[in-house]
């Protein structure tokens, strides 16, 4: 069954950069983003991992860990690396699970059960699928998942906007508006009704329609 948005993140042990990780043991009681590719010594994702790797500082500041995961061995990761360094001007700061035996693509529906369990003799365009990113809370349920094509690199400034949006509205009766950014004001849920409102935001809020209730952000 595919993986839908409120499911539990499947639990898996795997080799990385860094050594063994046990996936839910590993998050903690943080946040995680996992994020996939195809094939070693690709250019889009080379591109990609470098900046991640620029960008890890600001996910740190939030309690989010990164790790990526590549279709290939952990040895063709550690060789990769230098490339990405080399041309990107970054090497990789988090791990990167090796995932030959395709065990863990698998498990979260990016490569089909039939699609067999080794590495050897696919190509990037056999695991074109595996190019998901996956936001995990802190209660190890799936908050977000981005699926790109290999010709298109990904948004990770975009993601680091989901991640506050996220964390915001799991603490706050609030979500966020359209290219919102931190700081900028937000949206009373409409569960929350006027009454409970009022005690909650006692400043008030403007409303052009009553369904439609802007408020600061809160801190």
């Amino acid at each position: 069954m595919a993986l839908q948005l409120g499911d539990t993140a499947p639990d898996f042990t795997a080799q990385s950069t860094e050594g063994p990780i046990s996936f839910h043991d590993w998050i903690g009681d943080g946040w995680a983003v996992l994020f996939s590719h195809p094939k070693d010594f690709t250019p889009v994702c080379t591109t990609e991992l470098g900046y991640m790797a620029k960008l890890k500082p600001e996910f740190d500041k939030r309690n989010v860990k990164v790790v990526g995961l590549s279709v290939d061995p952990v040895g063709d990761h550690q060789l990769w690396a230098s490339d990405i360094e080399e041309t990107q001007g970054y090497a990789p700061n988090y791990p990167l699970i090796g995932d030959s035996d395709l065990k863990v693509a698998k498990l979260y529906g990016m490569l089909p059960a039939g699609a067999g369990d080794t590495a050897n003799g696919r190509t990037a365009v056999d695991n074109a699928t595996v190019r998901t990113v996956f936001v995990i809370g802190p209660d190890k349920k799936i908050k977000l998942m981005l699926i790109y094509p290999m010709s298109t690199g990904r948004n990770f400034d975009e993601i680091l906007r989901v991640v506050d949006s996220l964390q915001l509205t799991a603490t706050h009766s609030v979500a966020t508006p359209v290219n919102w950014k931190q700081g900028e004001d937000v949206i009373i849920v409409p569960s929350l009704k006027d009454d409970a409102a009022r005690k909650m935001f006692p400043d008030g809020w403007r409303a052009p329609r009553p369904y439609l209730r802007i408020v600061a952000q809160p801190l």
